[in-house]
């Protein structure tokens, strides 16, 4: 997806015409119902693969650069051009994303161009940032938390991006560890920093006693333990998020998560109270925002969740937070599915920074009978939907990075990572068999009990086809649910197809 910023004098027709799209094109990528424009407007363009642009007369790289929200210097760099001298006819690749990468141990980001201005932040060797000016030796960057500043070309290399390969963002989901066989997060989210976007911290809930305050989940961690993570991901300029749910009371017992979200939001009183603890969780772990995760609803409190929404952004806006919303998988606005009915597109579409379609469990639920968690065509026909209620650059397809194993004889089925579905491959010495229709990877054995079995899983390729969808498609990236239970293949395969963006919102 190239997102663009609209600048004074742009109209409709003139951002088409720069990107060879329509105005069509143009408004239905971004939810428009007019031409009009605002200075400082972000546009989806619905353009895959590079940009070029032919030189005309009285161009200048600083006037194509201008135009195009881009950087004289990375415009040379991307076409190795030693010269500012242009040719009519000439044709120029443009950068659709530019960033630096930290090459010293530590870079001081600074509120301006000046070694004795304050500092704003503090790179790790590594750290990648969105580049949004050059001004001599000092470069203009984005940080996690939205703001901008400024980083000595010294400390740093700069990269530009013509779209050759998708630019992409990438959510992931951090828990602890959940058994032996679900290990804590940690280690892939310290190691795949360069890969990760925006990360949420499934780690808060609504307090089952008092449903206006959040407590931790799990208990066990240590206030020290999750600022750490927390400052961690900002010297690698990742967006860090603390993930507040509604899950896990009792499990297997949904009514338990629906009467605790129904007591918070009973009254506006209680709505506003709530939000208070949302905003003190922020800053008592200085994190960029909030991602809620609200699952198990009353179809009959939709209203007074909408009215949440509505008033927690409002909240996160004016402290200028970031809001991001997990919403259960919908097809259309018929309310045939009692989990998603209560979530109104609409309305999130309005309100959220971003919203992450949770695109599991297509199979897996129980008494589903076999096949992929997340299949390409569901995914499709969820983001298509989503994209009737708002533009492309506010979605994120949140997919699994485990798979289930469907025992056909009993009709229950149970978790699978993907080390657990390779670990059953091999037990059973069977061949992986790659579904063309779904884009999913699937086995099926036969137990020592004679139980019949189908194991539907995820796989660098599988991950692959949904990123390569959801740049087709428009919108910004793919969430990850979750770090740690994943095709560790996955992470060369980003690295070699895709460029993975900092959350530039």
């Amino acid at each position: 997806m190239i997102t663009y910023v609209v600048q004074q004098g742009d109209s409709l027709y003139t951002i088409a015409q720069r990107f060879g799209v329509t105005v069509e094109a143009l408004m239905k990528a971004n939810h428009l119902t007019s031409p009009a424009l605002n200075v400082g407007q972000r546009l989806s363009i619905p353009v895959s693969g590079p940009v070029t642009y032919v030189v005309k007369a009285h161009d200048s790289i600083y006037s194509i650069a201008k135009m195009f929200n881009t950087t004289v210097e990375a415009i040379m760099r991307l076409n190795q051009h030693a010269s500012m001298n242009l040719s009519i006819g000439q044709r120029l690749r443009i950068p659709i994303y530019t960033e630096v990468i930290v090459r010293t141990e530590t870079a001081n980001i600074r509120s301006y161009a000046s070694a004795q201005a304050p500092v704003l932040a503090q790179m790790d060797r590594t750290a990648r940032i969105p580049v949004t000016g050059i001004i001599g030796d000092w470069i203009q960057v984005r940080l996690y938390n939205g703001r901008l500043g400024w980083v000595n070309r010294a400390n740093v290399t700069i990269v530009p991006h013509d779209g050759k390969r998708p630019v992409q963002e990438i959510f992931g989901f951090y828990t602890e560890e959940e058994g032996p066989t679900l290990p804590s997060s940690y280690d892939v989210f310290a190691a795949q920093t360069a890969n990760l976007s925006n990360v949420g911290m499934f780690h808060f809930r609504i307090n089952r006693q008092n449903p206006m305050e959040i407590e931790k989940f799990p208990a066990t961690f240590t206030d020290e333990y999750m600022r750490d993570v927390v400052s961690f991901g900002h010297r690698h300029n990742i967006k860090m998020l603390p993930t507040v749910h509604n899950l896990l009371y009792e499990r297997g017992n949904q009514n338990a998560n629906k009467e605790v979200i129904h007591g918070m939001l009973d009254t506006q009183e209680n709505r506003t109270a709530f939000i208070s603890s949302i905003v003190k969780l922020i800053q008592s772990y200085d994190f960029d925002g909030v991602n809620i995760d609200f699952e198990d609803v009353r179809y009959e409190d939709r209203e007074k969740l909408s009215a949440f929404y509505r008033e927690l952004g409002a909240a996160m806006r004016a402290r200028g937070y970031y809001f991001s919303v997990d919403v259960p998988s919908r097809e259309s606005d018929e309310p045939t599915n009692p989990f998603s009915a209560p979530f109104n597109y609409s309305v999130l579409g309005e309100v959220v920074d971003e919203l992450v379609l949770m695109l599991y469990n297509e199979h897996g639920w129980p008494g589903s009978g076999p096949g992929p968690v997340v299949s390409i065509g569901w995914m499709k026909t969820v983001v298509d939907y989503a994209l009737t209620k708002m533009p492309g650059y506010k979605i994120t397809a949140a997919v699994s990075v485990f798979g289930f194993d469907f025992n056909l004889t009993t009709k229950r089925n149970t978790y699978a990572t993907y080390q657990m579905a390779m670990d059953l491959a091999k037990k059973y010495n069977k061949e992986i068999i790659f579904d063309e229709k779904t884009q999913t990877p699937m086995f099926a054995y036969t137990d020592e009990s004679g139980n019949e079995h189908e194991v539907w899983f995820e796989n660098a390729a599988s991950i692959k086809a949904k990123m390569e969808l959801a740049n087709q498609l428009g919108i910004r990236g793919i969430a990850l649910w979750r770090l740690g239970m994943e095709d560790p293949a996955i992470w060369t395969m980003m690295r070699d197809n895709f460029v993975i963006r900092k959350s530039v919102m």
